[in-house]
């Protein structure tokens, strides 16, 4: 089972969610349609702007745990490196 980290926005350069699945496209089908409260309803979290996949849920949920420690300035260079334009990627991984 693949794993999956990735990091969610409102806005460019706005608020960001870093989270892990097993299921990418569902997940981020989750959280544009608000299905749980919590922050990213709160605060209208619900662009992809970067993801990365891994061979298994353990290993991406270490992944997860690093990016989440890591600064804001780190996260953001991640979704600046590979997504110049904040787009939201929801509709590449379909």
């Amino acid at each position: 089972m693949n794993g999956y980290v990735y990091i969610l926005f409102n806005k460019q350069n706005g608020t960001l969610y870093v989270g892990v699945t097993s299921d990418l496209v569902k997940r981020i089908f989750q959280h544009k349609n608000k299905f749980a409260d919590g922050f990213t309803k709160k605060y209208n979290i619900d662009k992809l702007g970067y993801y990365e996949i891994y061979d298994n849920i353990e290993t991406a949920i270490e992944r997860e745990k690093k990016l989440k420690g890591a600064s804001r300035k780190k996260k953001l260079e991640l979704i600046e490196t590979n997504n110049p334009n904040w787009l939201d990627l929801y509709e590449e991984i379909l």
